[in-house]
Formats: C-alpha cells, structure tokens, sequence
C-alpha cells in the first residue's frame, strides 16, 4: 500500500471524539432537517400534534450546535491534523484538505446563523427570518460533503451506511415537501425536483469518484508530512503503528554519540547518532576537509531520520552548519518532507540537545 492509497487515521482519543461528534451532529442535523420539512407541510395526527414537532426541532437544533461545538473544539485541540483556528470561522484557511473543511466551516457558520435569527426572531421580522431560515437547505448537504470529503474513514461501513440512511430520510422528506400541494406552483416544484435530482446523481458520482476511491487521502488536500507519516506506517507491515511518526511540529531532547575518522583522501567525516525522548532516531554524517582544533570545513553531507523502528524512513542533507547547531531538510519516498534543527552539546563522544522536526523542507 502506498501513501496516496493509505487512509490517513490517528489513533488519539481526540481523533476519535472527533469522528464520532461530527457523525452524531450529521444525524441530528438531518433529524432536524425533516421535522423541519414535517412543520412546513403541517403534518399531525391526534397522537402527534404540531407543537410536539415544533418542540422536538427546537430542542434538536440546539442539540446539532451543542454536537457542532464539540465537534470543532476537539478538531482543533488534536495535533494530528493542523485544522488551526482561523478555519473555524473563515472558510478554506486551513492547509489540512482545505476545500472540503472548508465546506464544513461554512455550513457551520450558515448553523450559527439559524439559530441566531431564530433566537431573536421576534426583532429580526418574520421576512428576515425566513429569508435566512431557507439556507438550512444548503446547511445539510453541506455538512454531508464536508463529512465525506474531510473524514478519514468514509468507507468504513458504519459511517457510509450512517451517511446513506441520512440522505436516504432527507430525498425522501423533500419529496413528500415538493408533491405537498401539487399542482400549486408545479413549475417551481418541478424545477425543484429536477435540481434536486440531478445533484443527487453528481454527488453520487463524486462519492464513487472521490471519498472512495483508494487515493483520496492524497487528491483531497492532505499535507504531504501526514501522507508521509501513513506511507511509514504502510510499509512496516504488522508493525505499522510502531513506524508512524509523533504529531508534527516536534521538539524532543536527544542523546548520542560522536564518532570521526579519516580516509586515505585526506577527507574527514564525523558521525552523530542519536534518539530522542519522543521515539524518534537520527543519523548525520558531515564530511569535509578537516579543520585545525579540530572538526570538519563540510562539502557533503547525508541525514536519515525516522521512529526508532524505521530510523532511515527519511533521509536528506544538512543545509546549515553553525558550530553544533545543524539545519536538514528530508524526504521520504513519497516526497514528504520534515525539517530538521539540531541544537547540540557535544562532551566527548557523547552529544545530548534538542530536535526539531517540522513538516516542510526549510530551504
């Protein structure tokens, strides 16, 4: 498996609450959207009087931001995917697969939205409440391409299943609005339809397409960085969780060992080999004419980085030598790239300091 075709996936308890609020706030959102429908249409019988669908929509929609709330919060507060803040509210600032988070940012800012108006809908008018009250139909399907599009396991049963059963409730709740009291205004109702039709097929077609398909965690926006920390987690196998790397950035303290030698050419290379308290490993051979007092004037170099079970995952070249502060940029072999900064002390032999590693090459 490669890093294109891997579903990017963590394994923190905040990954998880994120998955699962945004699953739930989607039921609820669509939970609400077809009482919705059900009051528009006036549905009641004895036993299910219209107030108990107004009251049950109210409470629902206060539910749908309470799930939203969480869902974002938790979002952000996982270092796994860089979502950011900004995106919270501005939709398509976030580097992690930014077209669809960014669907998710303003289907949630369309929610807020709703239930503002409709908290002071007596001051905003009627008018005003029902012009923006009308978005909630673009609100939904919204939220539906965002969970597809942003979500890491979109074709996990449960989740696909979870997501056809609410557009299934939707198109079906939308049909029963548009034949409710046919033939009155039949053309708008028939373009209506028609729409709605055809955008079910096309997002039916992207679904099979996109979300899909193998090789959505690389086309759908994912930072190389995390598509590299998958590709190292594929190729180890059984052991695959062992070789993913910790959430970028990183800082870690490291310790070593120093090791030099001389070859017939005159040429001097020192090696430092170390690992740090996160498990991560790291390998620099620097490689030059050697200097008075000691040390190497560099003219090659090489670096591998990686977890202590898969240390040459990445591998690259210093591209900054100050004393015993060390830049590197690395790639690993789907083009993934960390940098590197080595803040060392050395004391004979032994080297101890901090790592930094970053996504991007820091060139």
């Amino acid at each position: 498996m490669t890093a294109a075709s891997t579903v990017i996936t963590s394994t923190t308890p905040l990954w998880y609450a994120t998955r699962a609020t945004g699953v739930v706030t989607l039921v609820l959102l669509t939970m609400s959207v077809v009482l919705g429908i059900m009051i528009n249409v006036r549905f009641a019988t004895e036993r299910w009087p219209r107030f108990v669908t107004i009251g049950i929509h109210r409470n629902l929609s206060l539910l749908v931001v309470t799930f939203l709330g969480l869902h974002i919060v938790t979002a952000l507060l996982d270092s796994y995917a860089p979502v950011g803040w900004l995106s919270v509210a501005i939709p398509f600032a976030s580097s992690y697969r930014p077209l669809w988070l960014g669907l998710g940012t303003v289907a949630s800012d369309i929610l807020v939205a709703l239930v503002i108006t409709s908290l002071l809908r007596t001051r905003v008018g009627q008018r005003t409440w029902r012009a923006v009250h009308w978005t909630a139909y673009a609100c939904w399907p919204l939220s539906v391409v965002h969970g597809l599009g942003t979500g890491t396991d979109p074709k996990a049963p449960a989740i696909l299943g979870t997501t056809v059963v609410c557009v299934a409730a939707v198109v079906v709740a939308a049909a029963w609005r548009l034949a409710s009291g046919w033939p009155e205004h039949r053309a708008l109702r028939l373009t209506a339809g028609a729409t709605s039709a055809a955008a079910l097929v096309a997002a039916t077609a992207w679904t099979t397409s996109g979300p899909l398909k193998a090789d959505w965690a690389a086309r759908s926006g994912t930072p190389s960085a995390l598509l590299a920390r998958a590709h190292g987690t594929a190729s180890t196998g059984t052991g695959a969780t062992a070789a993913a790397l910790p959430a970028l950035p990183l800082t870690t303290d490291v310790t070593g060992s120093l090791s030099s030698s001389t070859a017939n050419s005159g040429q001097s290379s020192v090696t430092i080999n170390g690992t740090g308290s996160s498990p991560v490993a790291f390998h620099v051979v620097i490689t030059g004419p050697a200097l008075q007092g000691g040390g190497v004037q560099m003219t090659s170099s090489q670096v591998t980085f990686g977890p202590t079970s898969q240390p040459t995952l990445y591998s690259g070249d210093v591209t900054s030598l100050q004393g015993t502060d060390i830049r590197a940029a690395v790639t690993d072999s789907g083009g993934g790239a960390v940098s590197l900064d080595l803040n060392l002390t050395i004391n004979g032999q032994s080297v101890s300091g901090t790592l930094t590693a970053s996504s991007g090459s820091g060139q």
